[in-house]
């Protein structure tokens, strides 16, 4: 009885494990423009993407060695985030930043076994959908976060944006993703060039792949009813 009744408590809180996930990346899209001004806009960055980090490897915490590994990830880009406000070091920065890369492209990679290995149109698979689109470009900020660490003047910003950082990169690759191109951020060396174009292809890929998976499953999902 005991048994049992952990098994369901333990399905009832991985059924909305991305949900958190979701909110948490939200989060850093809307709250922390919204509170620039009231908070050191880096302090609140690092907040937000702290509850990321621990979103991410609680949606992933089902089996033991995936949760270590995103741990072990996590881990090293969370202290450079935080030390990283006192210690003005690029090397530390740029550590940072690569683990927040093998990171999020990690929790990708497992989401998206996730997604792909269901059978059927869940509201956590379509959380699991919209989350690992969010984090492509995510992961695609810290990319760019790098290469201007490796060779800055990599990117031509325009007048009037935020300081150089995370949250102006954040900005950056959504605007990529979803290629809207508004030109305020320009890549002007041939890695940052290859890097953006890159990005805008894969988000169209994989939207296109994403939406022929699910209603591929929702047609077998509804054949699977009818039959029976």
């Amino acid at each position: 009885m005991v048994k049992k009744f952990c098994n369901v408590l333990i399905q009832t809180c991985f059924k909305g494990k991305f949900l958190f996930l979701l909110i948490s990346i939200l989060c850093i899209l809307v709250f922390v423009p919204i509170f620039r001004g009231f908070v050191e806009i880096r302090i609140l960055t690092n907040i937000f993407l702290t509850t990321t980090l621990i979103s991410g490897v609680y949606a992933v915490s089902k089996k033991k060695h995936v949760l270590l590994t995103a741990v072990f990830l996590a881990m090293p880009f969370f202290a450079s985030m935080w030390t990283g406000i006192l210690l003005k070091v690029p090397s530390l920065v740029l550590v940072g930043e690569c683990f927040g890369i093998l990171f999020t492209g990690f929790i990708v990679i497992i989401i998206l076994s996730f997604i792909f290995g269901e059978q059927e149109v869940t509201i956590n698979v379509i959380h699991g959908a919209i989350v690992v689109y969010l984090l492509i470009a995510i992961m695609w900020a810290f990319i760019y976060s790098v290469l201007e660490i490796i060779q800055p003047g990599s990117f031509a910003i325009g007048e009037g944006q935020i300081e150089v950082g995370r949250l102006l990169f954040i900005y950056y690759s959504f605007v990529t993703i979803t290629t809207l191109g508004y030109g305020d951020i320009t890549p002007v060396t041939a890695p940052a060039n290859s890097f953006a174009i890159l990005e805008a292809v894969t988000g169209q890929i994989y939207l296109v792949v994403l939406v022929a998976r699910l209603v591929g499953m929702h047609i077998a999902q509804s054949m699977d009813r009818k039959s029976s």
